[in-house]
């Protein structure tokens, strides 16, 4: 049995099956056929924690909303597509990602603590899938980072790296410090949210490793996820000297209004977690009902400015389909000023929406 696999059959307590979340009052009966179907096709995985966080009297309730199977996951449209972000084109060896010339994604594992409803690697972790990269291909992957000098940064993902044991996880760590051109190590991860007491003194010596700096990307994307548990998890890998940024999906019915932006990046920047990419929903299948429309996140992204510092403003990023990378796609507050006699006068709206001239008429 993988490593993997073994901390999936200790983490008993995951709701794993459809009638599990049945029975734990999360989903209604007379939908266990249609999830049933959802499940079989996406993972399915809700951890304690995690669970303990929904309001099962609540319909519209936004962690459910993230995490709980639903029949619309079977509708998928025209334009969306297995692989949303182009992992696969620009992927030369078995784990690797290398799509900038200075950084690479490293995918170590293929499975989650839990399963977002929206995760655009839908089609690719879970159940059913391979666990984890071999030890071949783990070795594969290394040699290609060592073959690069450009590469100055490693990012782990997956799947979630985090699942990974401490062991595990500290002998990766090494090999990738021990890279000279490596300065940047960065794993992204929803444990901390998911299973806080994953994050444990051992994980955190895992991490801590000489010659290159450590940075931990958090996934959440309500306020409600940075419990005092989660608070507590981060607090570890900070303390540790890990500095930690945010990841957020804008996601439609769970953080798409002002007031939940603002929460959510002012209870980051309180954990001490710099606000980073706010992303728009990936085109991956069966999550249309969970995106927002462009307009409106950028119509947020305007209000977020007017209601927190800069230290709590996330940048708004669209990963282009077809693996052309992430571009900023937040508002334009700068446009020239036709009426100007030069072409060095500029109008800029402030946070108010009030247009200004710049420079100003004397």
């Amino acid at each position: 049995m993988s490593i993997v696999k073994k901390l999936e059959s200790a983490a008993a307590a995951t709701l794993r099956q459809p009638a599990e979340l049945v029975a734990r009052g999360l989903v209604s009966a007379q939908d266990l056929a249609a999830l049933e179907l959802v499940a079989a096709r996406y993972a399915v995985a809700v951890t304690p924690a995690v669970a303990a966080l929904i309001d099962p009297n609540d319909p519209a309730d936004p962690i459910a909303r993230q995490y709980i199977p639903t029949a619309a996951e079977l509708v998928a449209e025209p334009i969306e597509r297995a692989d949303p972000i182009g992992d696969a084109a620009h992927s030369p060896v078995e784990g690797i990602v290398h799509r900038h010339p200075d950084r690479v994604l490293f995918k170590l594992v293929h499975v989650c603590a839990v399963y977002c409803r929206f995760c655009f690697r839908r089609e690719m972790v879970g159940p059913g899938k391979d666990s984890a990269l071999s030890g071949e291909a783990t070795a594969g992957a290394l040699d290609y980072i060592r073959a690069h000098p450009e590469i100055w940064e490693v990012i782990l993902t997956g799947g979630d790296p985090l699942m990974l044991s401490p062991r595990r996880l500290a002998e990766i760590m090494v090999e990738l410090a021990a890279i000279p051109q490596v300065k940047i190590i960065r794993i992204h991860t929803r444990l901390p949210v998911a299973d806080p007491a994953r994050i444990s003194a051992a994980m955190v010596a895992a991490l801590s490793v000489k010659g290159a700096t450590v940075w931990v990307a958090l996934h959440a994307n309500h306020p409600r996820e940075l419990t005092v548990a989660a608070r507590a998890a981060c607090a570890l890998l900070i303390d540790a000297g890990i500095p930690m940024v945010s990841q957020s999906v804008l996601l439609r019915g769970v953080n798409d209004d002002a007031a939940t932006l603002e929460a959510l990046m002012r209870a980051f920047v309180e954990c001490r977690i710099k606000p980073y990419y706010l992303h728009h929903g990936d085109l991956a299948p069966g999550t249309a009902h969970l995106r927002t429309t462009l307009a409106a996140g950028q119509a947020l992204m305007r209000e977020l400015r007017g209601r927190v510092s800069g230290l709590c403003q996330p940048e708004y990023v669209l990963d282009i389909p077809g693996g052309y990378g992430k571009a900023p796609v937040g508002p334009n507050y700068l446009m020239r000023d036709q009426e100007s006699p030069t072409e060095s006068r500029y109008r800029v709206m402030d946070y108010c929406g009030d247009v200004h001239l710049y420079p100003p008429q004397t």
